[in-house]
């Protein structure tokens, strides 16, 4: 077995893009729309399956917002440098939630970003 995508739903599907693209560095991979089933699709990643899982951006129609709930934590993603991620990520107009440093009792460098969603996203330095 391998992970293949986490689906995400979004109130705006080219605003959703956008940030995981410019923001984060992903690429558009490919769309799907439904119009008889009132959606659209939108795979991101850094890859290609099946090599890389990918994130899945559902766009219902009509539909702007969601209530994310209590059960949703966040997505990771590791990057070479946390310091770096976050100044880009806040040229491109992202927000950061938590600026770089290490880990509560570790040494782990880590920040937290939000998608426009309100969707949380840790970046964990890996070199």
């Amino acid at each position: 077995m391998r992970l293949l995508h986490t689906m995400l739903r979004v109130g705006n599907l080219e605003r959703s893009i956008n940030f995981y693209t410019k923001c984060l560095g992903m690429t558009l991979l490919r769309t799907t729309d439904r119009p008889e089933q009132k959606y659209t699709l939108a795979f991101v990643g850094y890859g290609t399956n099946p090599d890389h899982a990918e994130i899945e951006l559902t766009y219902n129609y009509g539909v702007d917002s969601y209530e994310l709930g209590t059960a949703y934590g966040h997505i990771a993603l590791g990057v070479p440098s946390v310091h770096q991620a976050c100044e880009t990520i806040r040229v491109a107009g992202g927000q950061i939630t938590r600026e770089p440093g290490p880990v509560k009792g570790g040494t782990t460098n880590i920040a937290f970003v939000v998608d426009p969603d309100g969707y949380k996203i840790e970046l964990i330095e890996r070199e």
